[in-house]
C-alpha cells in the first residue's frame, strides 16, 4: 500500500491522480462537466455531475495505474471551496444545484448585513469579509427559496457541506458528515480563532446548527470508502481546500512562503504562520492549514477571473481554439497599443471586493485585434496579482523585509510569456516548479502523512523541486507606467457603480 490517490474536484472539472511513495505521478485521470447559467451573475453545478465525474476519474486513474484498492493507502480530497451543496439526509440527494463560488445571487443579502453594520464582528471571528463568494449566504439563500427546506433543515433532515464534505459523505456512504478546518473556514460560519461553528454568526445567517459537518485536521482518518465503489475499502486521511491544498503541495510551510495558483480564478496565499494577522487591505484572513489540532493562518488574496479569461477569448470571441495560443498570439501584439481588460465578469474580488461592478476593455484602437486582446487578458492576471501581493506588503510588515519568491501553478503558468510578464510587473522572481499539480499533490500529501507513506512537512519540503525561475527583465520606467494605466482602468470600472 505505498500509492496514493488524490481526489482534485475543481470548478470545470473533476480529476484523479494516482502518487507513488516517491511522490511521482503514477497515472492521471480528469473529465469535464457541465457549467449552468441560470440567470446573470448566478452559477450552478449538478452535484450529480460533480460525483459521477469524480467516481470515474478515480476508477479511471486506478486503471490506468494498474492498481486495485488493496494498493491504497489513502485517499486525499481538494475541492472547489465556497461552493454550496444541500442534501437529503436520508437519500443523498442535493435539494437544488450546487451555488458555485463564482455566484453573485447574495450580493443584495450582503449588502444589508453590511448596512446593519455586522461586518465588523463578522470579519472579527472568521477573517472573511461579507461577500457573496463565501458559503454561508448561499445555504441560507437555498432554504430560504427551495419551498419547505427550511422547515426540513430545522427538523435535521438537510446536510450542509463544500464539496469535499458531499463528496466525503457519498464516499462513506452516509457515514461521514465532516470537514477540514481550511474549508470551513470559507463558510462565513467558522471562528477561525477558536476553531469551532460560531453560535452568533449561525443565528445571523439563519443556518441551522443541525446542518453542520463536524471540522477535523486537514490531515486526519476521516473514514473508509464504501467496498463497492472501487472493489475495496479504501481510507480517506486528507481534505483541504484547493488553494490551502496548493500551498502545502508547494511546500509554503514557512511564515513569508507566497504561492499563487492560476485556475479558472486566480488565488495567492502567504504563510504567516500561527498568528492570524488582520488585513486593512480587503484581504482574507484564513486557515492555510491544521495538523495535529494546530492551526498555521494565511493571507489571501482571491481573483475571481484568471483562467476564464482565456475561456472567454475562446468561447465568447472565439479569437483562439485552445489556450496554449494566447502566449504566441500575445507577444505578436501591437507594442504601441496599451489595451486593458478588467475582466469582471462576476465582479472584482480582492483587494476590491465589488459584487455588482462587470468587465471592460480600455485603450481600443481601429487596430486592435486578436493579437492585442489576448495580451490584455493574459496581463490582467498579471496586474490582480500586482494588487494582492502590494496588499499584502502593506498588511505584513514581514514582507517587505522579506527577499520573496513567488511560487505558481495552475494551467496558466504553462505559458512562458504570462508568467516572464509577472516576474517584471512585480519586479520579483516567479518560480514555477516540477510538479505542476500541486494542488492534487498536496492532498495527497495530506492523506499520505496520515497513512504513514509521506514524511514530516520538512522532510517533505526538501523534495521541492524548481523547473524554471523567471527573473523582472523591465525597466522601472515601462512597469510604473503600464501599473499607473491598470490602476486607471480599474478606476473606470469602479466608478461605473459609483465606487471610485
Amino acid at each position: 500500500m505505498s500509492f496514493v490517490l488524490a481526489i482534485d474536484q475543481g470548478t470545470t472539472s473533476s480529476r484523479a491522480m494516482v502518487f507513488r511513495a516517491d511522490l511521482s505521478v503514477a497515472a492521471i485521470a480528469q473529465q469535464e462537466f457541465p457549467q449552468h447559467f441560470p440567470a446573470s451573475g448566478w452559477v450552478e453545478h449538478d452535484p450529480e455531475d460533480i460525483w459521477n465525474s469524480t467516481i470515474a476519474v478515480c476508477r479511471d486513474a486506478l486503471k490506468k495505474a494498474r492498481l486495485v484498492a488493496a494498493d491504497i493507502a489513502a485517499i486525499g480530497i481538494t475541492n472547489q471551496r465556497e461552493t454550496t451543496v444541500v442534501w437529503d439526509r436520508a437519500t443523498g440527494q442535493a435539494v437544488h444545484r450546487a451555488i458555485v463560488w463564482q455566484d453573485r445571487r447574495t450580493a443584495d443579502f450582503c449588502a444589508r448585513l453590511k448596512d446593519d453594520g455586522h461586518e465588523p464582528a463578522i470579519t472579527a471571528k472568521t477573517g472573511l469579509i461579507i461577500d457573496p463568494y463565501f458559503s454561508g449566504t448561499k445555504v441560507a439563500w437555498i432554504l430560504d427559496n427551495v419551498p419547505g427546506a427550511r422547515a426540513r433543515a430545522m427538523r435535521g433532515e438537510l446536510l450542509f457541506g463544500t464539496v469535499d464534505c458531499y463528496l466525503l459523505w457519498r464516499l462513506t456512504a452516509g457515514k461521514v458528515h465532516a470537514t477540514d478546518a481550511t474549508n470551513a473556514s470559507r463558510t462565513l460560519l467558522f471562528n477561525i480563532h477558536t476553531g469551532v461553528w460560531d453560535d452568533d454568526l449561525l443565528r445571523l445567517l439563519n443556518v441551522p446548527r443541525a446542518m453542520l459537518p463536524e471540522v477535523k485536521d486537514s490531515s486526519h482518518p476521516f473514514g473508509e470508502t464504501s467496498p463497492d465503489l472501487f472493489g475495496g475499502a479504501i481510507a480517506v486521511a486528507g481534505i483541504a481546500g484547493d488553494q490551502q491544498a496548493a500551498t502545502i503541495g508547494q511546500a509554503c510551510f514557512s511564515p513569508g512562503m507566497i504561492k499563487s495558483t492560476y485556475g479558472t480564478g486566480c488565488f495567492a496565499l502567504l504563510n504567516t504562520g500561527a498568528t492570524p494577522v488582520a488585513s486593512k487591505n480587503k484581504l482574507l484572513t484564513t486557515i492555510a492549514y491544521q495538523l495535529r489540532g494546530k492551526r498555521t493562518y494565511a493571507l489571501e488574496g482571491s481573483i475571481f477571473v484568471a483562467g476564464s479569461a482565456v475561456q472567454w477569448l475562446r468561447d465568447g470571441l472565439g479569437i483562439i481554439r485552445q489556450a496554449a495560443e494566447t502566449g504566441p498570439l500575445a507577444e505578436k501584439s501591437d507594442s504601441a497599443q496599451s489595451v486593458y481588460l478588467v475582466p469582471a465578469f462576476v465582479g472584482l474580488g480582492a483587494p476590491y471586493w465589488n459584487p455588482r461592478v462587470r468587465g471592460a476593455l480600455f485603450g481600443l484602437t481601429r487596430n486592435t485585434g486578436p493579437a492585442e486582446l489576448a495580451h490584455a487578458a493574459l496581463e490582467s492576471v498579471c496586474y490582480q496579482t500586482c494588487d494582492l501581493w502590494e496588499a499584502m506588503r502593506a498588511d505584513w510588515p514581514e514582507a517587505k523585509a522579506a527577499n520573496i519568491v513567488l511560487r505558481v501553478d495552475g494551467g496558466m503558468t504553462a505559458s512562458d510569456w504570462t508568467m516572464q510578464r509577472l516576474a517584471d510587473l512585480l519586479d520579483a522572481p516567479v518560480d514555477r516548479p516540477m510538479v505542476q499539480e500541486t494542488t492534487a499533490l498536496g492532498a495527497a500529501y495530506l492523506a499520505g502523512l496520515s497513512a504513514g507513506v509521506y514524511p514530516e512537512p520538512k522532510k517533505f519540503a526538501d523534495k521541492w523541486r524548481l523547473e524554471h525561475r523567471f527573473k523582472p527583465n523591465m525597466s522601472a520606467a515601462t512597469r510604473e507606467r503600464t501599473l499607473k494605466g491598470w490602476a486607471s482602468a480599474v478606476k473606470g470600472v469602479l466608478a461605473s457603480d459609483g465606487s471610485a
